[in-house]
């Protein structure tokens, strides 16, 4: 392969099945042009193809598919280059597919487009064109001859999907469907020389009887815009104050059809409201399933900047103070979400209207159930112990049971790192403890609490933890509908606890561990999640078969078993192969599964079945992959030095042939073994190493992985890293003076601590590397303003110590002080712009091997990130990699760049590439 081949290799995009299964669609997808979405039938009958179409999605009857159609990518990419205004810029165009004739519509300038969730006799968009003329509120969707020179508006369009017929609104920047798809409301602005907006305002427009309702009136922000679930209710949030207003003045309003105009429900100086709060526009405004509650948000009231001040007569300083939450740089990332913080709230609206307030300043953080028909929601805080974030990972958190009925607090637990969750009908709250790897369940009503995992000897924390803090757990699988039992994960198998600790059993009857096998169950719903809505919880039924996913950790095997949740019989085998299974979903009315499947040497094509036993194969994306020297990936397996057992991914090219000799590039992370049946497309990377590519030209690429000893990243690095191409050098087909090692981010680190080591590798390639564990070990994460101690104590850095509890630790990991002993020719890309590992550690490298002459190259992608972003800089990467690996590893002439780099003279005139 050459890098021509990128643009033109394919993926499969979105799919889905309707809910019958009778009908799917995909998108097939080029890395660079247009993409193509096929329709299709599950016996692969294609009836429908609309070239560019996306964020597809089919009508409740199934009977239509509709999508938007992107500009051609030429057409876009011209205009970019003439530097086109956004509202100049080539427009998205709205397909509608009738399924049963495979009739195609098309309509321009589509800016979005909404169905209803259950019913589907109608269609909503939004397009962009000319006001109707005259301009009145219902226009018919005639067009008009009638040269015009008005500005575009964003036009409502409602249409009916069987008759075609439209009703449209103009100047709409908001609409939303209720459930049932008999009423849309919509925000209508002001014309745009009408002071006043005598016809802005919130609508509600019932399609049975083919009327809008002006209920809300004037201009403003209109947000948050929710139906009850009988769709009966309706409570929306707006603010009226002057547009150039500096002090927002959100309110909460409440419709019913029963009224002519929404009421306010709850402002600043409603009963229940604190002093100086005020109903917040960025929270979310939802009902509680049956209707009687309105959840909210409040904030305290914001100070506002004084705009008489001199601008330039002031100082502009960041003031940073040691008691501090959060350091400045994490306050200032996380502005705007503080700026918008809101915290729950309720009223009843049907009864008093008092406003609850359930979270505060305190209790920031309060979550309610699905449904939120039940008394408690869950709260938790970790004030007083933020500060901690900077040196470890996670808070601690206190837990609270909050009454939606009068605000009360009840205390739970104390001092919890790890995951909390509330029970889908709100009687418990389960939490995993990391302090001791255990699972709890507290009774609210009793307020009893159990550990579940008492005296089981069976561990539910992550047993591969190899980083110096306390380990994760596996999480929850799922819940019983009525809250009987949580479905709980270990490494291997599922566990059903009674939440009241009345029973507990291996749901998979401890198959997965004496086999080695990880099960899990797969939550098949196509759930939409919908505005202002939490996901729904996984409800399990023992009483049903269950499909469970498995990993076989031996050979790295995917596929499927069935388990019957009410015996204590091992889970059976539906389907297991060399392959990797993904996006996996089921239709909702039928048991037929669409899913992508795929292997190192098959992409991941889109297949369909009834069973996990039979199926058909829909797509066949490259083709061309055929033409070209592709490659296979085996497991490879060698003993370390001390007697560790160790593992990783060997790839070979295709026409590999034993009696030749053959350049190895070592690409290591952490640990890559279980990809091994991981299609790897070629493609420019962020700038990890390019595999299928490299192999395709002749490498042996190996990818060992690594297991860490605390306190040593570096030696561990060695350990497996060193030895397993010790290992390959024992093989003829190998060139033992041809290796080379390409890492980047932690990988980066570790390609840097190994040639300080070692000078069995002739070539190496660091990408983002930290290289001085001292001065690194004080920074910033700019990307999250996050201070960087935590990963050096904590996580994956390992060195489990602060720099002053053991500074040599800090110094044997460091790379700088040990640059001396290199004598590998290394490349670094450090970019100004990487937001997590700061540009100057690459800095620090390039200039201490330039002083000691070794050779050395630095690439400096401008305001690039961590991993690069931009096609066109990833494409560049690509090209000096080959051609540095190629010069050497198989002794190919030196490019320019490499022999003599390029001057800043020459910045945008030549790149320095080879032939």
């Amino acid at each position: 392969m050459d890098h021509s081949v990128y643009d033109g290799w394919q993926s499969i995009g979105s799919s889905g099945i309707s809910a019958d299964g009778s009908f799917i669609f995909y998108t097939v997808t080029p890395q660079e042009g247009d993409a193509q979405l096929f329709i299709t039938t599950p016996h692969k009958q294609q009836i429908g193809k609309i070239d560019r179409g996306f964020q597809a999605d089919f009508s409740a009857d199934q009977r239509f598919l509709v999508a938007l159609i992107k500009p051609f990518f030429s057409e876009s990419r011209e205009a970019r280059i003439r530097k086109k205004k956004p509202d100049e810029m080539p427009k998205d165009s709205l397909a509608i597919f009738a399924l049963e004739t495979a009739n195609l519509i098309k309509i321009p300038n589509v800016k979005s487009y909404k169905i209803p969730e259950e019913t589907s006799e109608y269609l909503a968009y939004v397009r962009e064109d000319l006001p109707p003329s005259p301009d009145t509120l219902k226009a018919d969707t005639a067009e008009t001859d009638k040269p015009s020179h008005k500005k575009p508006v964003s036009i409502l369009h409602i249409r009916n999907l069987a008759s075609g017929n439209e009703t449209t609104f103009e100047r709409v920047n908001m609409y939303h469907f209720n459930k049932d798809g008999n009423a849309l409301v919509f925000v209508r602005t002001a014309a745009e020389k009408d002071s006043i907006g005598a016809d802005a305002g919130l609508y509600y427009y019932d399609l049975v009887s083919d009327a809008a309702h002006h209920i809300s009136r004037g201009k403003g922000v209109y947000k948050n815009i929710a139906f009850d679930e009988s769709t009966s209710q309706l409570a929306f949030t707006a603010d009226k104050s002057p547009e150039k207003s500096l002090q927002k003045a959100f309110k909460l309003y409440y419709y019913t059809p029963a009224q002519d105009t929404a009421i306010v429900i709850a402002d600043a100086y409603t009963n229940g409201v604190p002093s100086n709060w005020y109903i917040s526009g960025d929270g979310d405004v939802r009902f509680s399933k049956n209707g009687k509650k309105l959840f909210f948000g409040i904030a305290p009231v914001p100070r506002v900047k004084d705009t008489t001040l001199v601008e330039f007569e002031h100082a502009n300083v960041d003031i940073w103070h040691w008691k501090d939450d959060y350091l400045q740089p994490q306050q200032l990332v996380n502005l705007r979400e503080e700026l918008n913080r809101s915290y729950l709230a309720v009223t009843y609206p049907k009864q008093g209207r008092k406003v609850i307030p359930l979270a505060d300043e305190q209790l920031p953080e309060v979550r309610l159930t699905y449904d939120a028909d039940n008394e408690f929601a869950l709260g938790t805080t970790d004030i007083g112990r933020r500060i901690e974030t900077q040196w470890q990972t996670g808070s601690f958190q206190d837990i609270y049971a909050v009454s939606t009925t009068d605000g009360s607090r009840k205390k739970i637990a104390a001092n919890i790192r790890g995951s909390i969750s509330l029970s889908p009908t709100g009687n418990y709250i389960v939490w995993f403890n990391r302090s001791d790897s255990s699972w709890y369940s507290h009774t609210i009503q009793s307020g009893s609490t159990l550990r579940l995992n008492a005296d089981l000897p069976v561990i539910f924390s992550d047993e591969d933890n190899d980083v110096p803090d306390e380990p994760n757990g596996y999480g929850i699988a799922g819940w019983t509908e009525d809250d009987a039992a949580v479905f709980i994960n270990d490494k291997y198998d599922i566990w059903a606890f009674a939440l009241d600790g009345t029973e507990r059993r291996i749901l998979t009857n401890g198959a997965g561990r004496s086999n080695q096998v990880t099960f899990r169950y797969i939550h098949f719903a196509n759930d939409r999640n919908l505005p202002g809505r939490p996901r729904k919880p996984t409800i399990i039924d023992k009483k049903e078969p269950l499909i469970l996913s498995a990993f076989n950790h031996i050979n790295k095997e995917n596929g499927w078993y069935v388990s019957n949740g009410r015996n204590n019989r091992d889970p059976k085998e539906i389907s297991m192969g060399p392959f990797r299974l993904g996006a996996v979903q089921r239709a909702t009315e039928t048991k037929h599964y669409l899913y992508t499947k795929e292997s190192y040497v098959s992409s991941p094509d889109l297949y369909t079945s009834p069973d996990f036993t039979s199926e058909t194969k829909l797509s066949s994306i490259n083709p061309q992959q055929t033409n070209y020297n592709w490659g296979t990936a085996e497991l490879m397996q060698w003993t370390t030095p001390k007697g560790h057992a160790a593992e990783g991914i060997l790839y070979k090219p295709e026409d590999f042939d034993p009696n030749k000799k053959y350049p190895v590039i070592a690409y290591f992370y952490e640990r890559l073994s279980d990809g091994l049946h991981t299609y790897i497309p070629p493609t420019p990377t962020p700038s990890r190493l390019n595999i299928s590519f490299f192999v395709s030209n002749g490498y042996l690429v190996f990818a060992p992985d690594i297991r860490y000893e605390t306190g040593y990243p570096g030696r561990s690095a060695e350990e497996y890293v060193n030895s397993g191409m010790e290992e390959l050098k024992k093989q003829p087909w190998v060139d033992s003076g041809k290796l080379g090692i390409q890492g980047q981010s932690w990988g980066g680190y570790q390609v840097a601590h190994l040639i300080t080591r070692t000078d069995m590798y002739a070539a190496a390639w660091s990408g983002a590397p930290v290289v001085n564990m001292t001065s690194a070990y004080g920074g910033i994460r700019w990307g999250s303003g996050m201070n960087r101690q935590f990963q050096y104590e904590r996580t994956q850095s390992r060195i489990g110590a602060t720099l002053w509890e053991n500074p040599a630790l800090y110094i044997e990991n460091s790379p700088l002080f040990h640059l001396p002993n290199v004598t590998t020719p290394v490349v670094i890309m450090s970019n100004d712009a990487d937001g997590a590992v700061p540009w100057y550690q690459g800095i620090e490298m390039f200039t201490a091997l330039r002083r000691l002459q070794k050779p050395v190259w630095l690439l400096n992608y401008n305001g690039e990130a961590h991993n690069l972003v931009q096609r066109q800089n990833r494409k560049d990467i690509q090209r000096r990699e080959l051609e540095f690996f190629d010069h050497f590893l198989k002794g190919k002439p030196a490019a320019p760049w490499i022999e003599k780099g390029v001057p800043a003279t020459l910045k945008g005139i030549d790149w320095g590439f080879g032939n």
